[in-house]
């Protein structure tokens, strides 16, 4: 990979984290379309530089985070990972299957945006406005709801706001608590397989850390313009353009796949 690939893609990871359009899925087809070979090292760096876009986040809220006085947010978070982390440790083999498919990335992408059609409607008597009203057992299960997305093509973003749309929080509200649940999450992913990489594989090279500085750096840029865009966005249009988006890439991947033109 070269640093203009990587570039592209840390650009692609910044862009989409925090929409619910899927981040993997998108990386994954940019790396069909620039012949990236799939390596271990590329699925670490397509992790890896999620924890970038994800710092946008720390940055951009960092009076929430750094106000220790209010413990119980830490606790929350907490408590809403505990599903991801026990699921992805349990089926990490697997799930590293699913990042090859660019299959599996056009049918989430096409069946999520159908379902992303029907989200404002279904969830419209939502109360809960700020983190502080999200109880400990709304946040687990919306740590549940956040699972999903570790089918490549769901969408963790768009998993976890759903998932707090359906335990009553706002839009905006669901969208800034799967900003918060997203750092823990990305963490803990990012720092498993750096580990496990470097385990295996004996170290980094001086090439790989260069890739994956600049991917990251890239990647935060981008998320912070993204982050502040998605909030107002959402707020003004909500989902239902998000799930027309979606099916469209949905069924444009299909055809590329069908043709033959992406594997």
């Amino acid at each position: 990979m070269t640093t203009i690939q990587s570039i592209i893609i840390a650009i692609v990871e910044g862009l989409t984290e925090f929409l619910p359009i899927s981040s993997t899925g998108h990386m994954i087809i940019t790396e069909k379309i620039l012949n990236i070979t799939e390596t271990d090292f590329i699925k670490v760096f397509t992790v890896a530089i999620q924890l970038g876009a994800i710092l946008a986040v720390v940055v951009l809220y960092w009076k929430k985070f750094f106000d220790f006085k209010k413990w119980q947010f830490y606790i929350k978070l907490a408590v809403s990972v505990i599903p991801a982390l026990l699921l992805g440790f349990l089926f990490s083999k697997k799930i590293d299957a699913l990042l090859e498919s660019s299959l599996t990335v056009a049918i989430s992408l096409l069946a999520g945006g159908i379902i992303l059609l029907f989200v404002d409607n279904l969830f419209k008597n939502t109360t809960i406005d700020t983190e502080e009203k999200v109880s400990f057992k709304k946040g687990f299960i919306i740590g549940i709801w956040q699972c999903l997305a570790m089918i490549p093509g769901i969408s963790r973003s768009a998993a976890s706001i759903i998932g707090g749309m359906q335990q009553k929080l706002t839009r905006s509200a669901a969208a800034e608590f799967s900003f918060f649940l997203a750092v823990p999450t990305m963490l803990a992913a990012t720092g498993y397989k750096l580990y496990k990489y470097y385990k295996e594989s004996g170290g980094f090279s001086a090439d790989e850390i260069k890739q994956l500085a600049i991917g990251n750096a890239v990647a935060f840029i981008v998320a912070m313009l993204a982050i502040k865009f998605f909030i107002g966005f959402l707020k003004k249009y909500g989902f239902k353009v998000w799930g027309w988006y979606r099916i469209i890439v949905g069924i444009i991947l299909l055809l590329l796949i069908w043709k033959g033109i992406i594997a």
